[in-house]
């Protein structure tokens, strides 16, 4: 089996349309993947619909989380996605994007980028407006070549010259909201430290005590020394280990199954959950 337990629609700040997505995990030869859009389960539907014979869909999200001024991403599985507290929490996340694209628009404005709030809008879509897309603004008005060359101090990169806070979860609190809605959680890409400051070990520590169940090791975001330490260290603390692509169609250069999760991990996920439970493709609409 492949299974691919990371990836994004235009729901948030991916390219290709929830439909799309899982016909071209389908087409790429996965077997299983996930839909984690940014703090949001719009495309689920979409998804389910369009979903091929022979694929099976794990619904999710990828929360935004910040701990000790470190951002983090909590991936959130199979939780059931009308209960009312995680649902609160992801819309006051959701709701404090537009505010914060808006004021990361008017830093660069002061930065002499010409950049304009109906630009971002006509990038975004109908997804919940981000960073990326902002990137993506950017890389539109050549002031840098790609969507990662925008997250650097220079420009978005937490604490850069534009970079405008938005209110994130606490990660226990996180891991408690998903629980109570019956999902299992894994932390995305711990070790990610081109996109800033990353979480300590300690901490990582931390939250295993509190109930996480995985890590995400096998990440592009990860060289194989990283990957070596973070698997030492989930063997130590008892978590999971996943691997996922973090799709986000033509916005980033991963492809669907870059690196995938062993089948024996995805059916512990599945045990775990009781919020929701994966959906086998009846061929699409």
């Amino acid at each position: 089996m492949r299974i691919d337990l990371h990836t994004h629609s235009t729901a948030s700040d991916g390219t290709d349309t929830p439909a799309e997505l899982v016909c071209n995990a389908a087409a790429a030869g996965l077997d299983v993947v996930a839909l984690t859009d940014h703090d949001t389960t719009r495309g689920h539907a979409e998804a389910i619909a369009a979903l091929p014979e022979g694929l099976t869909l794990v619904t999710g999200a990828e929360l935004s989380c910040r701990i000790d001024g470190i951002s983090m991403h909590m991936l959130a599985y199979l939780f059931d996605p009308e209960e009312p507290a995680l649902l609160a929490e992801r819309e006051l996340v959701r709701d404090d994007r537009v505010p914060r694209a808006q004021g990361m628009i008017a830093k660069l404005n002061e930065l002499g980028v010409p950049v304009t709030w109906e630009q971002v809008l006509r990038i975004a879509g109908d997804g919940s407006v981000g960073r990326p897309h902002v990137a993506s603004a950017l890389v539109e008005l050549g002031v840098v070549p790609s969507v990662g060359d925008a997250f650097t101090e220079d420009w978005l990169a937490d604490g850069g010259r534009a970079y405008v806070a938005k209110h994130e979860t606490d990660p226990f609190e996180a891991i408690r909201l998903v629980k109570a809605a019956g999902g299992v959680t894994v932390f995305a890409h711990p070790a990610a430290s081109k996109r800033g400051r990353t979480v300590p070990e300690s901490a990582i520590a931390e939250l295993a005590s509190a109930g996480l169940d995985g890590i995400e090791v096998d990440h592009m975001d990860h060289d194989p020394d990283t990957r070596a330490r973070l698997r030492g260290l989930a063997k130590e603390l008892g978590l999971l280990v996943t691997g996922s692509s973090d799709y986000h169609g033509s916005r980033k250069t991963c492809v669907l199954g870059e690196y995938a999760t062993d089948p024996e991990v995805y059916g512990e996920i599945t045990r775990r959950a009781t919020g929701a439970f994966p959906v086998p493709g009846a061929g699409g609409v």
